[in-house]
């Protein structure tokens, strides 16, 4: 039990490859054959998709601005089309590759990075955000899908920070925790209608749980963005309906909580994503001693990162 901490880097997004990305860091879905190069600013990302071979330039960005209603989070140029489309020539063919083998943090979902020359770092990871969630099997397409991701940084990633304990007075499992860059919290300010983030400084965070009673192995549990303000969450595993899925409101589904926890989250900027994995709690035992202290402990620590907020400590 106790405090759990882990700092693993994951790359930026990808979308399919198209004119225009859903987000700046996606770079596009079920690749394969990826190879990376650089040249200072510059990535060539070259790799195959959807049966014909893709050149994709990416360049204009680096980490992250911290969150604000005024100045707008780094993004990306990109060019699938390996240059002519925004230089009038096929740049890829005359690229020169001047990066180095990779020696920064340990990235999970990695595809391939390497170092550029100005000592910055590029990498491209791989993972599924599209999943069903509560454990249900997917039902399109578009689930199952492999996004790549593409990103540029310096220095330290940023830092998720997960807890595990009991809400609701021991009834439910439940997970807490921040997303932190340079010691900022990181956050949006807004969300579209479907709960995902509205602006380009939101992050939504993954929820995975391990041999729970959806079955055997990994399955995701659902998709929340950190609060605005404080770049914290809180979740807690209930019976529900969910009007995600099929059958609503006739599809009752189990608490999803599990042995253990993973959790996937996009990096603030075009820094790296992130992973967090870590066991999960037996139930509560009011009658321990041990129970009571531990909960008395991540209480307070549930306070100091959402004390301000109008949703989380209401689960206390």
């Amino acid at each position: 039990m106790g405090r759990l901490l882990l700092i693993i880097a994951v790359s930026g997004l990808c979308v399919v490859a198209a004119p225009t990305a859903l987000a700046s860091e996606r770079l596009d879905v079920n690749a394969s054959g990826v190879r990376l190069a650089g040249n200072g600013g510059t990535a060539l990302v070259t790799y195959r998709a959807r049966g014909r071979l893709v050149h994709a330039l990416v360049w204009g960005a680096v980490d992250a601005r911290p969150p604000s209603r005024t100045d707008p989070q780094v993004r990306f140029r990109l060019d699938w089309s390996g240059g002519w489309k925004t230089r009038h020539r096929l740049v890829w063919k005359t690229f020169r590759n001047r990066c180095a083998r990779y020696d920064g943090p340990a990235l999970a979902y990695l595809v391939t990075a390497c170092k550029a020359p100005d000592g910055s770092y590029w990498a491209v990871q791989a993972w599924q955000p599209y999943l069903p969630h509560r454990g249900y099997p997917p039902y399109e397409p578009r689930q199952t899908q492999w996004e790549f991701h593409i990103s540029h940084w310096n220095g330290p990633p940023a830092i998720l920070e997960v807890h595990t304990d009991w809400a609701f007075k021991g009834q439910a499992h439940d997970l807490f925790g921040r997303l932190t860059y340079h010691g900022q919290p990181v956050y949006g300010f807004k969300a579209g209608r479907d709960g995902a983030p509205g602006d380009k400084y939101g992050r939504s965070l993954y929820i995975d749980t391990y041999d729970s009673a959806y079955g055997p192995g990994w399955k995701r549990e659902t998709s929340i963005m950190f609060r605005t303000g404080s770049g914290a969450f809180c979740y807690s595993f209930w019976p529900t309906h969910d009007n995600t899925l099929p059958g609503y409101p006739n599809n009752p589904r189990p608490a999803g909580n599990g042995t253990r926890y993973r959790i996937s989250v996009e990096g603030p900027g075009v820094t790296p994503d992130l992973v967090w994995e870590g066991p999960g709690l037996h139930d509560f035992n009011p009658a321990s001693q041990a129970d009571v202290a531990y909960e008395r402990d991540m209480d307070s620590l549930f306070m100091q990162f959402l004390a301000n907020d109008k949703f989380c400590p209401t689960q206390r």
